[in-house]
């Protein structure tokens, strides 16, 4: 079955960076959009950023513009988010999920597969 595994979060400074990974098995990943939401404390779900199966193209949610990047590696099923320049306010549990196609939908937040999220803490 779907199966999506977050890694790479923690505590981190203003202005510090974090990488986050996605491993991801179950179904054929590179034939699949993925994309990354965030849930931070009292808060809704928030669509950050999505990528196409083939990396041709990625969108951001504009307060992460300039700041995260999405990636992928297909050969290895794994999903990547970079974080630069972290505020307080990215402070959430941040999750991947799998799109329904090849493309992804920017601001989607019922996804079918979501993983568990890894925690995200901005603090000095």
């Amino acid at each position: 079955q779907v199966q999506l595994v977050e890694s790479g979060g923690g505590l981190a400074q203003p202005g510090g960076s974090l990488r986050l990974s996605c491993a991801a098995s179950g179904f054929t990943f590179s034939r699949y959009g993925m994309s990354w939401v965030r849930q931070a404390p009292g808060k809704g779900l928030e669509w950050v950023s999505g990528i196409y199966a083939d990396s041709m193209d990625t969108y951001y949610e504009d307060s992460v513009k300039g700041r995260f990047t999405i990636s992928r590696d297909n050969a290895k099923n794994t999903l990547y988010l970079q974080l630069n320049s972290l505020k307080p306010e990215d402070t959430a549990l941040y999750y991947c999920a799998k799109e329904d196609g090849y493309y992804f939908s920017p601001y989607k937040l019922d996804y079918e597969y979501r993983g568990q999220g890894t925690q995200v803490t901005v603090s000095s």
